[in-house]
């Protein structure tokens, strides 16, 4: 088994009903609902809501706040249609825009929006990866010069 890999992202939310509704809402498949935890099956991962107040104390940090925005999760598309109607999806689930999906200046297409905890998801168009039919993503072992 490769010791580089992620199995779950477990983000902290402070409202999980209202965060499930925006992960629905956006079209995601809920796979297990837990009353305190909700899991979403991924294409080899799981994403999982756990209350942010409920997640310090699982994590052994009782009455830590913790933050939003540190990261940015990822969502990559094969063609800027896909990546447009995502977006679109994703403002009418009730997310934020962050930055409208333009053409970027590394070659692909992308834009960010967040949910209603702000964790920031870019939605992407990266031609010089392997994109799957499940959206599993690959880098190629050789990339083009740049």
């Amino acid at each position: 088994m490769s010791n580089q890999r992620v199995s779950l992202v477990t983000l902290g939310v402070v409202d999980i009903e209202a965060s499930k509704r925006f992960y629905l809402g956006w079209g995601w498949v809920e796979r297990q609902d837990a009353t305190e935890v909700v899991f979403f099956q991924c294409n080899g991962l799981v994403l999982g809501l756990f209350g942010k107040d409920m997640l310090a104390a699982d994590q052994g940090r009782p009455g830590t706040v913790l933050g939003t925005g540190a990261i940015t999760l990822a969502q990559n598309f094969a063609t800027e249609v896909e990546v447009d109607e995502r977006f679109a999806a994703a403002l009418a689930a009730g997310g934020t825009e962050l930055k409208r999906p333009v053409k970027a200046e590394w070659g692909g297409y992308s834009g960010y929006v967040a949910d209603p905890d702000g964790h920031v998801w870019e939605l992407a168009v990266n031609p010089y990866w392997e994109l799957a039919d499940d959206g599993s993503t690959t880098i190629p072992d050789h990339l083009p010069e740049s």
